[in-house]
């Protein structure tokens, strides 16, 4: 009792630490963006006289309005396909005797584990080669084959876990192969979904490496992948700088703060049955 007393307290100090590691930059920034636009800032110091028009003022001259716009789009057609390709694959590979799907499993794991800046080269010759270069296509199609193999492996390990006695349950009432992975499995996957979901939004909103070498205008770019753009229009202004980034990562934040009690259900779900 005195060791899990001690281990508990060394666990609340040790997650207090990081805590606090974690909310002192994103604090610091915000008194950054808050101060005059012509200063420097130095320190954590909140202005007597917050400067919200900052916000404004990096929204209208950063074309932030633009850039979210076409990162939407870049979401949009990465999230729906990942997550219906990724899902079935994993139902494919979990529920069902597929024919050589084990070596199709270990060919989406070996796909975890080659360095993706290998592969920007060839990338960029073959989207070159489809004639899609500078538009949004140019990242969605990449990042929806990145994004495969670890949205199979995570659907897989979820479908493997669904007790085998519901199957069975849906065969005696005279349910198909697709009957069962609609109206049993989907819903009984909805935890793994939404954290899967969770992940790709936020892989594809920060997405910097692909939109920089495949796109050429910055506003047809992520947010993430046009911070160079947004720094070229306010390198001498560090809280309109601090603003832009602030309005640029609170998407991925706001959806992460709603959807956060999923995503730890999926976590712990998978701890508990693994």
């Amino acid at each position: 009792m005195i060791r899990n007393k001690r281990e508990g307290r060394i666990s609340i100090a040790l997650l207090s630490v990081v805590l606090i590691l974690t909310v002192i930059p994103f604090i610091s920034m915000i008194s950054a963006a808050l101060q005059p636009a012509t200063t420097t800032p130095v320190g954590l110091m909140f202005p007597r006289h917050p400067q919200w028009r900052n916000f404004i003022t990096a929204f209208d001259g950063g074309h932030v309005g633009t850039l979210m716009k076409s990162s939407v789009l870049i979401v949009l057609g990465v999230m729906p396909l990942t997550l219906i390709c990724g899902t079935l694959a994993g139902y494919a590979l979990g529920r069902l005797r597929v024919r050589g799907g084990v070596f199709i499993f270990f060919l989406f794991l070996l796909g975890l584990t080659i360095p993706f800046e290998s592969l920007i080269v060839p990338l960029y010759y073959e989207i070159d080669s489809l004639s899609l270069l500078n538009s949004q296509k140019a990242l969605i199609f990449p990042l929806i084959g990145l994004f495969m193999p670890f949205s199979v492996i995570w659907m897989r390990a979820h479908f493997m876990k669904v007790p085998q006695e519901i199957s069975e349950a849906a065969e005696v009432d005279g349910a198909s192969k697709l009957q069962e992975f609609l109206r049993v499995q989907l819903p009984l996957a909805g935890n793994a979904l939404s954290a899967l979901g969770i992940l790709i939004f936020l892989w594809t909103w920060n997405q910097f490496i692909l939109g920089l070498v495949l796109i050429d205008d910055p506003l047809k770019r992520t947010v993430a992948g046009s911070l160079t753009y947004f720094q070229g229009q306010y390198w001498i202004s560090i809280p309109l700088l601090d603003a832009g980034a602030l309005i640029i990562i609170s998407p991925a934040i706001l959806v992460f703060v709603i959807f956060h009690k999923r995503f730890i259900s999926a976590l712990l779900q998978g701890a508990v049955k693994g």
